[in-house]
């Protein structure tokens, strides 16, 4: 059996102001933005540059419970990881772009990693890691 997970459901406030974070500050790749009419919604999907992996489902809060979870999917926990192959090169950019940073740099057994917020306040990790070690080893 193989098994993949295809997109992680990102709770926003607005689709236009979302794409425009992850496309303009992140360099996200706007994937699908296709309106649904019977549900009254649209199906927004972004992925990093150069990713064949997992991708972000942008989905607006249609309900006032919904609302309250923007910015706090994780309850104050990272809740995403984003791997680069040039740590300093995007940790500079991210800076220049107005990134807020909450943990600077620091070298671990398993990489370098910083922690940032995106739009709404949830937690994201830039990561690199080193050579030989995968996420996954350190999600357990």
């Amino acid at each position: 059996m193989k098994q993949n997970i295809v997109h992680i459901a990102l709770v926003v406030n607005d689709y236009d102001e979302a794409i425009a974070f992850y496309t303009q500050k992140l360099n996200f790749v706007l994937v699908e933005d296709t309106y649904q009419a019977e549900q009254d919604k649209r199906w927004v999907v972004v992925s990093p540059p150069g990713s064949t992996g997992t991708t972000l489902l942008l989905a607006k809060a249609s309900k006032p419970i919904q609302e309250k979870f923007i910015g706090d999917q994780a309850g104050g926990r990272v809740f995403l990881f984003l791997s680069t192959d040039d740590f300093d090169r995007d940790y500079q950019e991210m800076l220049a772009k107005g990134i807020e940073f909450v943990r600077e740099p620091k070298a671990a057994d398993y990489g370098t990693v910083a922690v940032f917020k995106d739009l709404y306040g949830n937690l994201w990790d830039l990561v690199q890691f080193t050579d030989g070690h995968l996420m996954q080893e350190h999600m357990q």
